[in-house]
């Protein structure tokens, strides 16, 4: 019946068929519940300053006006379409149409037609009328039909939320189990934790998210932590969601090297030279001989050097996410299309508004050539149609000043009813806006790109489409062909591939709802999942024994945001009193006690909901997961049965990045104890066998202590080093310090004496104890190839002589 892309156009369409159906009806309105609230999802007859958003409580709602809104029921109660006075539904609903001075004809009536899902009550469509007659048969029939087409649109978008809802809960939990490792780092992990569950929880709207460590000292030797004297880390990371393209594209990167037998080392650099730079990478790369290079060149111009002289050493390059310039040396480019994607853009701008109308354009277009590449496209292909593109708003990265900019334009321009955000967080920036300028629905989205909060936007309906690289595929394929280049050689794998020598990875269109043009979030959800579970459990296959070694040299990312701070928690606060029950808890902090004991950080100010969940590991109390709303009751058990979840997985990884940091810093010590036993062990040897140098050509080596065969080696290894180095002609062997002198000992002594004849040197036993002498007589055992002396001043006087008569003899 209904042919439009999103929920929002859905129901305006249907508003706006129902106000057609009496002429004399110009405005109308469809308000419906979310939890406890009641919104004004589509206006229609009202100036563009009164179509903000209405939002009240469903408490009130039931209050005072009750009875003029129906004596029997509230609205969508049950019951069927009725009438009720015009002024009293505009001051219980739509306050703000009141305070604009609209002009309500005196008996004018709403004509009210209840909106119902499953049978439930969801909401009403309000038809202003001259009078307060009841409409006739023909009308109501038709009123109804148009409220069930709503119902079912409500409906239809509610099963693609919740189906996208638990595809993005898998894939946090997925993201979670893979940083539930022993390096966890906690940026990435609070990152992680809090833009997952903003897009998994979109009702309670959660202003802030923090994780909260105990200081290890501070719980002592118990797992439960003592009451009043804990203190912890608290870690929060701001609204602005670090992108993740990086990540998944060395992730499809390792997934293939783990294929295909190929070592990936991933590395980011900074533009410019200079250690750390890209260029600096490049060089490393070259100077190791590694087997290939991808990289994502910040500057292409000045990267081109670093390709030449990869190309002199038989390196091959491929360039990834940017274009290297015309006469590059890099032998193949892999990555996004812009040009493509922009188009695609305009094409989704174009099926959103088919009535046209002005578009706004987000995009930083002065610092990145991708970004302006897109925007341009966007242009040519609106032109002839009828959409006017506005002249291109450019910003940097800042998700906050985008979003002040997006407001500056867009405020006050009814005529604006499009928006294209060019990169990962212009979307975002254009779905705030619109939001806080009570346009969301109304004002028609697309975005770039898929973080947590645009997933959360798309559900929401403020976001409705957002055009998604495929960032896994252009890792996995610079790898896969890579390896091809290595195994088979660059020319003829070159041969294979476009002449532009230009391989494009493709985008998809992402919608809530499936389209013949879109994949329905929930759908691509669940692949990102499955691919990036899969990427963990595929097993290395190479063909080499020796695996190939390729650098992947990406831009070095934003720097990471996290704040944290050391706070005290008292036993009766709101952390305190959740560990010590072991359970989550949920207070309103403005009201009771909590006042006083909620000992919360300032960033939770005026929050109506805050929650405390407590992080428990192998009976271990780590901490807690603190979550604030501005909304009252905005925490429900199924949101805590979520939270809870989140919690055990989160404290598993904690436990285990602990438990690894103490073995690791165990080993170290380890180590570094073995390092100084080695080291006494070393001066040990050389004190139990020093070589003294008495007189040219004459050394002296002492025995003190036993002569056992590992001692022996030494020993033989030291005089024979000395005698090479002094050019020593006699060795005065002294076993006078020995602890005794066995057949062991006295056969490694004629080994050390046959060592050093080797090298030209006479070995000299000398300090010989008698029973050491009787012991060797009785035992058989030969030393008469040794000369002996009773004790080392008649070795020194025979030595002397030796060496005296050998230089005689020369002379």
């Amino acid at each position: 019946m209904l042919k439009v892309s999103d929920v929002s156009s859905a129901l305006q369409q249907i508003v706006r068929r129902a106000t057609a159906i009496r002429p004399r009806t110009t405005r109308g309105c469809l308000l419906v519940r979310e939890g406890e609230r009641f919104v004004a999802r589509a206006l229609v007859g009202f100036d563009a300053p009164r179509r903000r958003s209405q939002v009240m409580s469903a408490g009130e709602e039931l209050g005072g006006e009750r009875a003029l809104l129906d004596p029997e029921a509230a609205p969508g109660a049950g019951c069927g379409v009725y009438v009720v006075a015009a002024p009293a539904w505009y001051r219980a609903h739509l306050p703000l149409a009141l305070e604009a001075d609209i002009a309500v004809p005196e008996g004018a009536g709403m004509l009210i037609a209840p909106i119902h899902r499953r049978g439930e009550p969801a909401g009403y469509l309000a038809l202003e009328q001259a009078t307060m007659e009841p409409p006739d048969e023909d009308r109501r029939v038709m009123i109804e039909v148009l409220a069930d087409a709503a119902g079912d649109a409500l409906e239809r978008h509610r099963l693609h939320d919740e189906k996208a809802g638990a595809a993005q809960e898998i894939r946090l939990f997925e993201r979670l189990v893979s940083a539930v490792g022993t390096t966890v780092a906690l940026h990435h992990l609070v990152e992680t934790i809090a833009h997952g569950i903003r897009s998994v929880q979109l009702e309670p709207d959660w202003k802030a998210v923090e994780l909260w460590l105990f200081e290890e000292e501070s719980l002592g030797d118990s797992s439960a932590p003592a009451r009043g004297d804990l203190r912890a880390r608290v870690y929060r990371t701001p609204s602005y969601e670090a992108t993740t393209y990086w990540q998944n594209i060395r992730a499809g990167a390792v997934t293939a090297g783990r294929t295909l037998g190929i070592d990936v080392e991933y590395r980011t650099g900074e533009g410019g030279r200079g250690e750390g730079s890209q260029i600096d990478l490049l060089d490393e790369a070259i100077r190791r001989r590694m087997s290939g290079i991808v990289i994502a060149p910040s500057n292409p111009e000045s990267a081109e050097e670093g390709f030449r002289r990869a190309e002199e050493a038989n390196i091959p390059v491929i360039v990834i996410d940017r274009l290297p310039i015309p006469a590059t040396r890099a032998p193949l480019f892999i990555g996004t299309d812009n040009v493509a994607s922009g188009r695609l853009a305009a094409e989704v701008m174009k099926r959103l508004l088919p009535g046209g109308g002005a578009v706004a354009v987000l995009g930083a277009v002065g610092l990145a050539r991708n970004v302006l590449e897109r925007v341009e496209s966007f242009r040519d292909a609106a032109l002839g149609s009828n959409l006017t593109v506005l002249p291109t708003m450019a910003c940097d990265w800042d998700l906050e000043a985008a979003t002040k900019l997006a407001m500056a334009a867009i405020e006050g321009r009814p005529d604006v009813v499009g928006a294209f955000g060019a990169a990962a967080d212009h979307g975002q920036s254009l779905g705030r806006s619109a939001r806080a300028l009570g346009r969301s629905g109304e004002l028609k989205i697309v975005g770039f790109d898929l973080l947590a909060g645009t997933v959360a936007l798309l559900r929401q309906g403020v976001i409705h489409a957002t055009i998604v690289q495929r960032e896994y595929d252009m890792g996995f394929r610079a790898v896969e062909t890579m390896h091809r280049m290595i195994a088979r050689g660059i020319a003829p794998t070159v041969a294979e591939l476009p002449p532009s020598r230009v391989l494009h990875i493709g985008v998809d269109c992402v919608t809530l709802e499936p389209t013949p043009w879109s994949t329905a979030l929930s759908d691509y959800l669940t692949l990102d999942a499955v691919r990036q579970a899969a990427s963990r459990q595929i097993d290395g296959r190479g063909t080499a024994h020796h695996p190939a070694e390729i650098m992947l040299i990406a831009l070095t990312p934003a720097a990471h945001t996290v704040v944290d701070d050391q706070v005290a928690v008292p036993a009766r606060s709101l952390v305190g009193r959740a560990t010590e029950a072991g359970a989550a808890l949920v207070i309103d902090p403005t009201e009771g006690e909590w006042r006083a004991d909620a000992a919360l950080p300032p960033c939770h100010a005026g929050a109506r909901t805050v929650v405390a969940v407590p992080l428990q590991a192998r009976g271990n109390t780590l901490g807690a997961l603190v979550l604030s709303s501005d909304r009252r009751g905005a925490c429900g058990q199924g949101d805590v049965s979520f939270l809870v979840r989140v919690a055990d997985t989160v404290a598993v990884g904690i436990e285990n990045a602990r438990l690894f940091r103490r073995i690791s810093e165990r080993s170290a010590a380890l180590e570094r104890a073995n390092q100084q036993q080695a080291e006494m062990l070393q001066t040990i040897r050389e004190l139990e066998s020093p070589v003294v140098p008495i007189a040219d050509g004459i050394l002296v080596m002492p025995i003190v202590g036993v002569m056992d065969a590992q001692r022996s080696r030494h020993f033989i290894e030291s005089m024979l080093r000395e005698i090479d180095a002094q050019r020593a002609q006699v060795v005065l062997i002294d076993v006078t310090g020995m602890a005794s002198v066995d057949a062991v000992a006295a056969s490694q002594l004629v080994q050390a004496a046959r060592a050093a004849a080797l090298l030209g040197a006479e070995a000299v036993l000398v300090g010989m104890r008698p029973d050491a002498a009787r012991m060797l007589v009785d035992q058989g055992l030969d030393v008469g190839s040794m000369v002996t002396r009773a004790n080392l001043a008649r070795g020194f006087r025979y030595a002397l002589q030796r060496v005296r008569g050998r230089a005689s003899k020369r002379g």
